[in-house]
């Protein structure tokens, strides 16, 4: 008879922290290798900007979905399938013949992100009970993601040097790693539900055509009928998936989840926060190569300091949640993040690589110290059995957050007079929801929920309109 191994939390938590890195990775590594993914596979420049949108816009739509079916099937299993087919469609990519069956596997990659992150989440609180170790290891799950989405254009740099398709195969061997660590986690316990098709196919809809239209739209400067005819749709489809999840009996997003006021800041916090961030990767990425004619290589190094800033920001995130609480982190991260914004507006007439550097920095600590708190008062306002619908429902306001704010932004870049004028405009706009989150912030409780409290006590003490 085989004994299993002795579960871990602090094996869950690296599992969940590779994840994190992995599925965020891939959002941003691609950006600079689209040059190289052109020449050999062709397709134009719509085919390659749905090389990266397949990934964030199937991400972004299957994630409520996918964070109840963790919730059914148990978080370490859903995290083992996700992982498989993660691991499958990096293959797929690595070996791409052309440009649209590339588009096909990202668009395979984003649905297992979608499964994956809602996974990690939920093993996480299933580790971690007492609220203020769930801080600290909520800080290095962070920490993956945030490191990954500043240091991802230097690894897309320097991988593209040899081969474009090394930014995909990269994958192979992490996913590897994560199935020989998953017997050591400790199963999960299930719920059962139902899936909600109308409200998955309403949200599909919705964020594919919105995407569409914002980017069509762009190209055209909206004079092309079937664009505008994308973002009506975008409008009507959003309409009617919240008409679904207000009377569906099984709901895939339960509006009962945004009664707490402490998940209506967490969401609108992700969403401001990740889209400044996305926005920021995204336009300087371009600035510093297009406008400033630097190589790949020499632009993914403008964010390394980033990276290392969010590494031990994340990390000493959890030691300030403790001694603070949740309020002053999120506040000032979200405060950090609109000062970049508008510092980044001021200052690219300067054509200085240094300075961007610089900026890109201190939005870095806006998400660094931020984020964790924020995931925090998710988790800590529902119940258990809502950890994985929960995670999901914040997760799908963070990756719509930037993709809209990429779509958003290359649309302003693209139409203003030059890329700078665009690129400042869009700065600027970014700086409006990172400030009203920042201000939203400030009635967040400035103490952690006690230890042991229900989900219904630890929402009535967190929130009260």
């Amino acid at each position: 008879m085989t004994i299993a191994p002795p579960a871990h939390p602090k094996t869950a938590l690296a599992v969940s922290t590779c994840a994190f890195f992995l599925t965020t990775l891939d959002i941003l590594i691609v950006n600079i290798a689209l040059a190289a993914m052109g020449d050999d596979l062709g397709g134009g420049t719509s085919a390659l900007q749905w090389v990266v949108d397949g990934y964030t816009v199937a991400f972004a739509a299957l994630l409520l979905s996918a964070g109840s079916l963790a919730d059914r099937i148990g978080a370490r299993r859903a995290m083992g399938a996700g992982i498989i087919l993660f691991g499958v469609t990096s293959v797929l990519c690595a070996l791409a013949p052309s440009a649209m069956f590339l588009i096909a596997a990202r668009a395979g990659q984003g649905a297992a992100a979608a499964l994956i992150l809602p996974a990690s989440m939920a093993l996480i609180r299933e580790a971690y009970p007492d609220p203020g170790e769930r801080a600290h290891a909520l800080g290095i799950w962070t920490a993956g993601g945030a490191v990954s989405a500043a240091a991802g254009p230097l690894f897309g740099g320097f991988l593209t040097m040899v081969d474009w398709r090394l930014v995909f195969a990269i994958n192979i061997p992490v996913c590897l790693a994560m199935l020989a660590m998953m017997p050591r986690i400790a199963p999960s316990p299930r719920h059962e539900g139902r899936f909600d098709i109308a409200g998955q196919l309403l949200a599909v809809i919705a964020l594919v055509a919105l995407v569409y239209g914002l980017i069509e739209g762009g190209a055209t400067r909206f004079a092309d009928p079937v664009a505008v005819g994308a973002l009506v749709v975008a409008v009507l489809g959003l309409a009617a998936f919240v008409l679904v999840q207000a009377r569906g009996a099984h709901p895939m997003m339960p509006l009962s989840l945004f009664r707490p006021r402490d998940v209506r800041i967490a969401l609108l916090g992700g969403f401001a926060n990740i889209g400044a961030w996305f926005g920021t990767v995204f336009l300087t990425s371009l600035f510093l190569q297009q406008e400033l004619g630097l190589s790949p290589v020499v632009a993914g190094l403008a964010f390394l300091p980033a990276a290392l800033v969010a590494l031990f920001g994340n990390l000493g995130s959890g030691p300030l949640i403790t001694r603070f609480g949740p309020r002053v982190p999120v506040v000032s991260g979200l405060a950090c993040a609109t000062i970049a914004m508008l510092l980044m507006a001021a200052t690219l007439p300067l054509h200085s690589p240094w300075l961007i550097a610089g900026i890109v920095v201190i939005a870095a600590i806006g998400g660094a110290i931020g984020m964790p708190p924020l995931t925090g008062l998710v988790l800590s306002s529902v119940e258990h059995g809502q950890a994985g619908i929960a995670s999901a429902v914040l997760n799908t306001f963070r990756q719509v957050g930037g993709a809209l704010a990429i779509a958003v932004f290359g649309v302003l870049a693209s139409t203003a007079v030059t890329f700078e004028t665009g690129a400042r405009i869009s700065f600027l706009i970014a700086a409006v929801p990172t400030a009203l989150a920042a201000l939203y912030a400030l009635r967040i409780p400035g103490s952690l929920p006690r230890t042991g409290a229900s989900g219904a006590e630890r929402a009535e003490t967190a929130v009260r309109d």
